[in-house]
């Protein structure tokens, strides 16, 4: 069977055409619930699950050309959901910094966050921090988790930063543009995605990364997370490989 790489090679080299490389692959981890539902569990079994396939894709990225990946973990809608699912994720959460830590580290990923922390427990805000200054200094992978992100709220929340500089007066008004919302944007420092793919059949974007993904491409996959396999993450890479990316220019310029 070949690997992810030599999957994503094989693909442009049938069609002949020069490859794209996807830099920054943002992905929607969706269907973990309905996963273990449809077999009968509880929905923090697809979760757990869902975890597993992280550690899989986290592994295989830099082998496919993957430089940034940004996986969306938990929105801040998903509070809406029942007391018990999301304790149960917060434990997951918690639990897979403390036991990929190491193993992380060993394989030169760098780990942050992005999303409004203040909500979160403060145990799991140190693992997070603490993980943090950890990998600061890798650089083979940048893994960035969405953690009580939502985009509506990321962009208020840096508009919110930008009133407070100008009436500070360390910004002028008319030099407030899309360099300067960027960079106090949580993404301040991180490459716009490429790439994003949501898993479970749903073609919504959810809130996630609106600014950022302006101009990104977008695949959308019937598999759900739990069963979302490096091969398949190779085929999309492979496929994006072959779009024309214009960014508002014609076909072909």
């Amino acid at each position: 069977m070949l690997k992810g790489q030599e999957l994503a090679a094989k693909d442009n080299r049938t069609s002949g055409q020069p490859q794209r490389v996807a830099d920054h692959v943002a992905i929607i981890m969706d269907g973990n619930g309905r996963w273990a539902t449809e077999r009968g569990w509880p929905r923090l079994v697809g979760h757990r699950k869902g975890a597993e396939r992280v550690k899989q894709i986290v592994r295989c990225a830099p082998d496919l050309g993957i430089s940034w990946l940004t996986l969306y973990a938990f929105s801040t809608e998903n509070w809406k959901r029942s007391t018990e699912e999301v304790l149960g994720l917060m434990s997951i959460f918690a639990r897979y910094i403390e036991r990929e830590a190491d193993r992380l580290a060993a394989e030169g990923v760098r780990m942050r966050f992005i999303g409004d922390r203040s909500r979160l427990d403060p145990k799991l805000r140190s693992l997070m921090a603490g993980i943090e200054t950890r990998t600061a200094p890798l650089k083979r992978l940048n893994l960035t988790i969405a953690i009580n992100y939502g985009g509506r709220d990321e962009l208020v929340r840096a508009a919110a930063r930008l009133a407070l500089d100008v009436a500070a007066g360390r910004l002028h008004p008319d030099d407030v543009d899309e360099a300067e919302l960027t960079a106090r944007l949580d993404t301040a420092g991180i490459p716009d995605p490429d790439l994003v793919i949501r898993t479970s059949g749903e073609t919504r974007t959810s809130n996630f990364l609106p600014w950022q993904a302006a101009y990104a491409e977008y695949e959308f996959t019937q598999t759900m997370w739990p069963d979302f396999l490096p091969a398949e993450l190779a085929r999309i890479v492979g496929s994006f490989g072959q779009r024309e990316r214009r960014f508002g220019a014609a076909q072909g310029a």
